[in-house]
Order: C-alpha cells, then structure tokens, then sequence
C-alpha cells in the first residue's frame, strides 16, 4: 500500500531512492516532484523525510523533459546565488542557458558583455555600463505612493500611499540572495524559507536565523506582524529577569507532585482498562489486581527519578537561559 494515496499497488509500482528507504508509488512521486518543481523548491526533499532526493532519481522520475530541465535551472541557480562574485545579467530574456551570470572578481569599473545577450552593464551597481564616471545612486521607481509628473488628487495619493505600504509588507528582500518574496496574508508564521537560495530567515528582522531564533529575546514573534518595539522588549526582559525565581519555583512545586503521582495513576488506569478482546479480561479478578497493583508499584519508584531528572535538567536551564541570554541581550 503506498503511504501517500493509500492504494494498494505491486511491488514494481515503488521505484528505489537512492537518499533514503521511504517508499512511494511512481504515480506519487511523478506528481510530487511536477508541484515542487513548479514551485521552485529545489533541491526536492524525500515527501517522507528531509533527505534531498538525487538528481538521478528526480530525472528518472520526471517524465517531461521541461521539467527536468526546469530542475536543472533551479538546481544551478540555487548553487550560483550563494556566491557573493556572480552577477546576473539584468536584461529581460537572458536565461542561465545563455550565459545569464557571472563569475569575477571586484575590480573598479567593469563593463560585463554577455554573448548572445550584447547586454553591457557595471558589476558594481548593475546599471547600464557608465566608463566615464561612478556609479550613480538608483533612482527609485515611481509608484502610487511617490509624486508623479501628474497632479494627484488627496485621496488618491492616500490610497497610493497605504497601498504602497501594504505591498511593503508583503513583499520583502531575503537576506542572502535578494529575491523579492511575497508572503501571503493568510495567518501563517515569520519563518520564511527562500526557495531561490535556501536561506532561511525572519520575516519581521530580514536577519537569516536558526531554529531557536524566535524563543531568544529578539523581540521577533513568531505569529506577530512587527517586532517588538525597544520599550517592550526590555520590559519583557526585565521581568524575566526579576520574574523568573517565583516563576521557576512554582512550575518546579507544580511539576513535582504531577509527576509523582501522575505517572503511577495514568499507568493504574492503563492497566485497568481493557476491551472484551484484550489479554486481561481473561484475568480472573485476583490476576488483574496483582498486575495493576504491580504496574502502580513500579510506577511508584519509576516516577521520583523521572522527576528528578525533570527538575534537576529544567530548572538549570531555564535559569541559564534568564540569567545568561536575557541578562546579555540586556546589556548590549
């Protein structure tokens, strides 16, 4: 049966991967890697796990050659972003299959021609090739939200202008590659995943970030639509700071008779219950007694080390991560 559209299929339905043992119908797989494909997101992961699938695997999957040839875009895309030497050209048409990037070194005032493009542009500031003077300041792009040639009514330069702003929300610069990305206005979370470069970053910073970013005190949240202001994000701090001892030392007096007495009752009633097929209801009543009796018994010794470990592992860290990772951020 194929994990994915719970079909029952033969055995030569599930073609082999060479990333990893997870199985999957071809049909599955052919329509899995048609929608990350056409979404850009290369390389493809495993729909099971994150083990990157081969490149050998997803052309013998794929069956339209544009497709591969789309991955095989992407894939190199993805491997010439991250080098901080390679320019792209900026006239429109020009693919990677015609020589679209670059690969230089800085030097003062380099005009790039690209074959079969004729294009000439500077690799500082990606402008037209200027040989008779520096690199001039972008001039930014009118929008509705900036003054025209044309007079504008008052309101409607204020729709322009909340317009704008709601687009400049939207729409963000990843931090690694420069990607414009957009992101949906749909109740999901400020960790963002370029699909060009792979960065992974925060929506409200514009900082690449790791998994722990949104539980330092960074003032980014992880379902917010701004950050923090200055003000609150110390507050915050300082009440941690001054907060945490009669917090800690409830959650630990909370903590401690839970699961001392907790686990013993929980394994009590699991136990003791038993549908009209299980072992135990062959038990005469005196078995059953004995084995819930036991298992409470065991649990009884079992719980006073699990709390330990609980308290004796929590406490210190959340203690480390108040008084040293707050404290700091404080001070900076």
């Amino acid at each position: 049966e194929c994990p994915l559209c719970l079909l029952p299929q033969p055995p030569e339905a599930f073609p082999s991967l060479a990333s990893c043992t997870h199985r999957s119908c071809w049909a599955c797989l052919e329509q899995y890697l048609r929608l990350a494909v056409s979404e850009s997101r290369v390389p493809v992961s495993c729909p099971h796990c994150p083990a990157a699938l081969q490149p050998a695997d997803v052309h013998r999957l794929l069956p339209e050659p544009a497709l591969r040839d789309k991955y095989e875009e992407f894939l190199l895309r993805r491997l010439l972003v991250a080098d901080p030497g390679i320019r792209w050209c900026p006239a429109p048409d020009c693919s990677p299959s015609q020589a679209r990037f670059l690969i230089t070194w800085s030097c003062a005032g380099l005009g790039v021609p690209r074959e079969g493009c004729g294009t000439e542009f500077c690799y500082h500031c990606r402008q037209p090739w200027h040989p008779d003077g520096p690199c001039a300041p972008v001039p930014p792009v009118p929008s509705l939200a900036t003054p025209t040639a044309q007079l504008a009514q008052p309101e409607e330069l204020a729709h322009g202008e909340a317009l704008a702003q709601a687009e400049a929300e939207d729409i963000k610069v990843c931090p690694r590659c420069s990607a414009f990305i957009m992101k949906i206005n749909d109740g999901s979370c400020n960790r963002m995943n370029c699909t060009v470069c792979g960065c992974l970053f925060c929506w409200l910073c514009l900082r690449e970030i790791s998994d722990v970013h949104f539980l330092s005190p960074s003032g980014c949240t992880f379902w917010g639509k701004r950050p923090w202001s200055r003000t609150r994000r110390i507050l915050w701090q300082l009440g941690m700071v001054l907060g945490a001892p009669m917090v800690i030392s409830l959650a630990a007096g909370v903590a401690v008779p839970v699961i001392t007495i907790g686990i013993p009752i929980y394994m009590g009633r699991k136990v003791l219950a038993g549908g009209p097929g299980s072992r135990r209801s062959s038990l005469s009543g005196c078995q059953q007694c004995l084995s819930v009796t036991s298992s409470v018994l065991l649990s009884l010794f079992v719980s006073p080390i699990i709390t330990a470990l609980t308290v004796g592992v929590g406490v210190p860290l959340m203690l480390t991560y108040v008084y040293g990772t707050v404290v700091l951020s404080l001070c900076r």
